[in-house]
């Protein structure tokens, strides 16, 4: 029996589709993390290049420690539900992808017998 040619980056099981698979969840992790970085980097900037904005008072706090003491781990949480819900949906494309491949190999295999 000739079985059809199957795509190598459609296979879940192929090196082709996990290397695919995981470097787009890299990229993803590299954007969360420069995300991550650029808020840390950004207060201390500016805290230097705008002292006058981050010496003015919020609900009793100055800016910077509003920021850093009750922002801050609000927007890591954010970063974080970003970067799991996204590389949840990777998956799950990457599953959907996988499924649609292997239902045109049954259909092939299926038409080979005929």
């Amino acid at each position: 029996m000739n079985q059809p040619a199957v795509d190598p980056k459609l296979d879940p099981h192929s090196e082709a589709f996990l290397h695919r698979l995981m470097q787009r969840q890299l990229r993803l992790s590299i954007a969360c993390a420069a995300t991550f970085v650029i808020a840390l980097i950004a207060l201390p900037m500016l805290n230097y290049c705008a002292p006058e904005l981050m010496s003015r008072r919020i609900f009793g706090f100055t800016l910077t420690w509003f920021v850093l003491g009750v922002l801050f781990f609000p927007f890591v949480w954010i970063i974080s539900y970003v970067f799991i819900h996204r590389s949840i949906g990777l998956e799950d494309e990457e599953v959907r992808s996988a499924g649609s491949a292997s239902e045109s190999r049954q259909v092939g295999k299926q038409a080979g017998e005929k």
